[in-house]
C-alpha cells in the first residue's frame, strides 16, 4: 500500500524545518533504514514510470518513484546548504506522479466502462 503526499507537502515541510537543518553546517544524517540516492536514481525511476506503456505494471512503477522521491527528500532535509533546485524537482515531480496516477486511473475506468456497453 502507497500513501500519496499531497502535490506539495515536501515543500511545506520542507520549509517549515530548513533553518534547523542549515544549522548542522555539512553534516549528513545517516540511519541504517535508509539508502543514498542521487538525483539519477530517483529520475531513473520517474521516467520509468512515465514511459511504462503496460498499465497493469503502471502502479508499481509509480509507486518505486514515489518511494525514491520520499527517500531523496529525507537526505536533503538533512543536508546542510541550498538544495533548493533538487528539493523543487522533487516537488514537481511528486506532483506529476500524483497526476499520472489519477490520470491512468480515470483512463482505466473509462475502459471498463465502455467494454461493458
Amino acid at each position: 500500500m502507497v500513501l500519496a503526499a499531497p502535490p506539495k507537502a515536501f515543500g511545506r515541510i520542507r520549509d517549515t524545518f530548513r533553518p534547523a537543518c542549515q544549522a548542522k553546517q555539512g553534516k549528513i544524517m545517516n540511519t541504517s533504514s535508509s539508502k543514498s540516492l542521487d538525483s539519477g536514481a530517483w529520475g531513473d525511476l520517474y521516467k520509468a514510470a512515465l514511459f511504462e506503456v503496460d498499465n497493469a505494471r503502471l502502479p508499481e512503477r509509480i509507486a518505486q518513484a514515489e518511494k525514491a522521491l520520499a527517500l531523496r527528500a529525507g537526505e536533503l532535509f538533512h543536508l546542510a546548504g541550498d538544495n533548493i533546485e533538487e528539493e523543487q524537482a522533487l516537488d514537481d515531480t511528486m506532483y506529476t506522479l500524483h497526476a499520472l496516477r489519477n490520470t491512468s486511473q480515470t483512463s482505466h475506468r473509462i475502459t471498463h466502462r465502455s467494454e461493458a456497453a
